[in-house]
């Protein structure tokens, strides 16, 4: 794997890259490096949750929530990229397809690696917070791109998509809650 294409690719992803984004849905060759990127972002920011439990001095809820939190990352990637694809088609007619969102969603979802800083305290949720707009925000570039739709039901596909993954976020959360694990590492998926 060519390290500085990734990055490269990456800077155009979250640059909004129009031209980037078309490239990536139409090359299978981007399938795995979109995965590469989600799983890097994930335990990136299961790392930032993971320090801000042990800094609370909650060491076992810490790598519960690390485990949880990588792994919710994960799953939450491919809820929203099949949300976004199953909304966008029956009932917009968008043109995407599952794998097309899950080569462009992957590289847009670069930003959330900001909240690996989410354990520094009060700035920390800031910077995680603008890391998760920052990559709803290419969420929006991409499905517009690929999808093909106008901004309108384009805003309503991937709003409904990210509001189902929050949801399972939170009853995952919950369950969570009930055997002690907390809700330490839940906000790795969206950089929180």
């Amino acid at each position: 794997m060519d390290t500085s294409a990734l990055l490269n690719d990456i800077r155009r992803a979250v640059t909004f890259d129009a031209s980037f984004y078309r490239q990536a849905a139409n090359d299978e060759r981007y399938s795995q490096q979109a995965l590469i990127v989600v799983m890097i972002v994930a335990a990136l920011s299961g790392a930032g949750a993971f320090l801000r439990s042990i800094l609370s001095g909650h060491i076992l809820g810490a790598l519960v929530g690390l485990v949880l939190g990588v792994g919710l990352a994960i799953v939450g990637y491919f809820v929203w990229v099949y949300v976004i694809q199953y909304v966008g088609a029956q009932f917009f007619q968008g043109r995407a397809t599952a794998p097309q969102l899950q080569r462009t969603l992957g590289y847009a979802y670069a930003p959330t690696m900001l909240g690996f800083f989410s354990f520094i305290p009060c700035l920390g949720g800031l910077v995680a917070l603008a890391g998760s707009l920052w990559a709803l925000a290419c969420g929006f570039f991409a499905v517009r791109e690929v999808h093909q739709l106008d901004d309108g039901k384009m805003l309503l596909t991937v709003i409904i998509g990210w509001v189902v993954v929050m949801v399972l976020t939170a009853i995952v959360g919950l369950i969570g809650e009930l055997f002690g694990a907390g809700a330490m590492g839940l906000g790795a998926l969206f950089g929180g």
